[in-house]
């Protein structure tokens, strides 16, 4: 118990998205208070538009990538709600702040689950999401066909019933 809290992440993939998740949530927060990044407000023209147009690029195809999770079938880019424009400020400012395109899925699937990404990872338990329905069907086809051969190779009975007559 005297491991700490973060003893149940150490190694592989859990600890590299806590660490980002940190990352993110601290650069977010010095962003967001003013004390990271004061020098990168030039990146922003007199409308609140992202002057890089490769930040540009990035942060659109980012926010057509994020669900919005009040509307559920638009992206935050698509949707009007006040959400959905907190979370486009929300990239917007973890971009301006130097974080990548990993970081910024991180932080938001961290924050708003897997269901925010229109686009999931390529995961173990994703993997076994889209690869059931087609392991159900070659079992199901594999047990068809047996029962089909195995019926087929049973001999015919030519003779009539023998009726109570």
């Amino acid at each position: 118990m005297g491991e700490g809290i973060f003893a149940a992440y150490r190694g592989g993939a859990a600890e590299r998205r806590l660490k980002t998740v940190l990352r993110s949530g601290v650069l977010s927060l010095l962003v967001v208070f003013g004390l990271w990044g004061s020098g990168r407000s030039h990146a922003l023209d007199e409308f609140g538009q992202i002057e890089d147009p490769k930040i540009m690029a990035r942060y659109d195809r980012i926010t057509h990538e994020l669900r919005c999770v009040v509307c559920q079938n638009n992206s935050i880019a698509d949707s009007n709600v006040q959400l959905a424009k907190d979370l486009c400020r929300q990239v917007r400012e973890l971009l301006l702040a130097g974080n990548s395109d990993e970081a910024v899925f991180d932080f938001m699937t961290a924050r708003y689950g897997e269901f925010i990404r229109f686009k999931t990872p390529l995961e173990g338990k994703t993997l076994f999401i889209w690869g059931a329905p087609f392991f159900m069907l070659l079992l199901g086809g594999t047990i068809v066909f047996r029962i089909v051969r195995q019926r087929s190779r049973m001999p015919l009975d030519d003779t009539p019933a023998a009726g109570p007559a």
